[in-house]
């Protein structure tokens, strides 16, 4: 049995954690910004020790990538600041504190799937306060479990695959960028190696920093292509280059992120990001 407080509940992964639920006799705390604020400290302390709680699943961010870029405090705050914050609280109270990063991290020149142990050098604000968010948990010395995904999307909250289902309807043609390289990742699927951690009994002797994304690697307009024929939409959907839709954030071109270990330590299962996205919009219709 374990009390756990998530973070960040309302959210696309916290969602997608509600649904699915932890173990019978688990007893879990959903909270968002309205129940818990995790900017302030002494908040998250008298939280944690009220409920007695022995673990911490860190779903809140802001992921605004473009407005981050004029908003970095806010970024900060959030990325960072209450990162730090759960990471001292979680180091009093002896509780595990698992949270989720990005593979913005990194700054995109690989050409193979980055590892655990390759160096982040973050490339936009996002990036740079989610990295701020890491070092500030493994310089704490709580215990830890910092899982980094990539391109998050879900039937909840605002996405990738929701944005282009409402595009493809409204429009004949869309144009997506066609290098940048990465993978999807069905939140469903990650809230589903989160319970499986949190079912392993051991979790707290596997601390460290792990990666998972769905399998596969393609482009957003790759992404996007599949998402309007699975859809059986009829909009015309053309590659462009980054150079021909310059953004405010600099993003990273190659960002597939290596899930080996996670496998091998958790024994998770990682599906094709192309089945993963057929649940979601069956999830997405029903």
């Amino acid at each position: 049995m374990a009390n756990i407080l998530v973070t960040g509940a309302q959210g696309q992964l916290g969602s997608e954690l509600q649904k699915i639920g932890f173990a019978f006799l688990d007893e879990v705390f959903y909270t968002d910004v309205d129940d818990l604020d995790i900017t302030d400290q002494r908040a998250v302390e008298h939280f944690v020790r009220t409920h007695d709680i022995d673990t911490i699943i860190n779903c809140a961010a802001y992921t605004a990538v473009e407005r981050a870029e004029e908003e970095e405090e806010i970024a900060a705050r959030i990325n960072t600041e209450a990162v730090a914050n759960l990471a001292r609280v979680a180091l009093a109270e002896d509780c595990l504190l698992i949270h989720v990063s990005t593979d913005y991290v990194f700054d995109g020149t690989a050409t193979i799937p980055y590892t655990e142990k390759m160096k982040p050098a973050p490339q936009n604000v996002y990036g740079r306060t989610k990295w701020a968010g890491e070092e500030a948990i493994l310089n704490s010395g709580c215990l830890y479990i910092i899982i980094r995904t990539s391109w998050l999307y879900s039937s909840f909250g605002n996405n990738f695959v929701k944005t282009i289902l409402r595009l493809a309807t409204e429009k004949q043609e869309l144009r997506v960028v066609n290098d940048q390289i990465g993978t999807p990742t069905y939140a469903a699927d990650l809230a589903e190696v989160i319970v499986r951690i949190m079912a392993n009994e051991e979790r707290v002797e596997y601390e460290g920093i792990y990666h998972y994304s769905d399998d596969g690697a393609c482009s957003w307009f790759d992404f996007a292509q599949e998402i309007v024929r699975q859809s059986g939409l009829t909009c015309s959907v053309c590659p462009v280059t980054t150079a021909e839709y310059p953004t405010k954030a600099h993003r990273p071109a190659y960002s597939v992120l290596d899930k080996s270990k996670i496998i091998r330590t958790f024994g998770v299962t990682v599906p094709d990001w192309k089945e993963a996205l057929a649940r979601c919009l069956k999830e997405n219709k029903e």
